[in-house]
């Protein structure tokens, strides 16, 4: 099992998001919203135009946890999505699948889908968790509150987190690093 990271170069988000934009304004839409609401891609994929559509907030009950969800949707995400949806019906997929008459995509073919991104960018260790490690690791960085991370990503413990976002490996680089002798 690959582990993947945050993306944690803003010009490489952009980069990627560019890439899929250009290609697929599904595939876009599926980015933004993972980076943009820090959902597991196994949510993002069950999402239907209802919930989001002309919507402030999200609201979901997490397939994993379980646990019910409200999530603020950024007006970059909300932008994005106006278009996207405009002239579709609201009990359809917001990420439709190709095959077959409603359903969504599946969660291997979003990995393929950020995976041939990354690989035509020339970048490693990404994959479908990493849109929710990246929005994670970059709210982190803007407002330095881990705990607010930790509630946002439905995480039981502040150390799974800073595990989870990168921040535990960055500290021991950084401290590996900075030794000299």
């Amino acid at each position: 099992m690959n582990i993947v990271q945050p993306i944690t170069d803003i010009e490489v988000v952009r980069d990627i998001s560019n890439y899929l934009q250009i290609r697929s304004d599904r595939n876009h839409v599926m980015f933004l919203i993972g980076i943009y609401t820090g959902l597991r891609i196994s949510d993002i994929r069950k999402l239907r135009v209802r919930d989001l559509k002309g919507k402030s907030h999200l609201e979901i009950i997490s397939q994993k946890t379980d646990k019910k969800m409200r999530i603020s949707v950024n007006d970059n995400l909300k932008s994005a999505l106006d278009e996207y949806l405009k002239n579709r019906s609201d009990y359809e997929y917001i990420l439709k699948s190709r095959e077959g008459d409603n359903r969504p995509i599946s969660n291997n073919q979003a990995y393929n889908i950020l995976s041939e991104a990354a690989e035509a960018l020339g970048i490693d260790n990404i994959g479908t968790h990493s849109m929710r490690k990246t929005f994670g690791y970059h709210l982190y960085q803007k407002t330095k509150d881990i705990v607010l991370v930790k509630e946002l990503l439905s995480h039981s413990d502040i150390e799974i987190t800073k595990r989870y976002i990168g921040l535990v490996q960055r500290s021991k680089d950084v401290a590996v690093n900075d030794l000299s002798f």
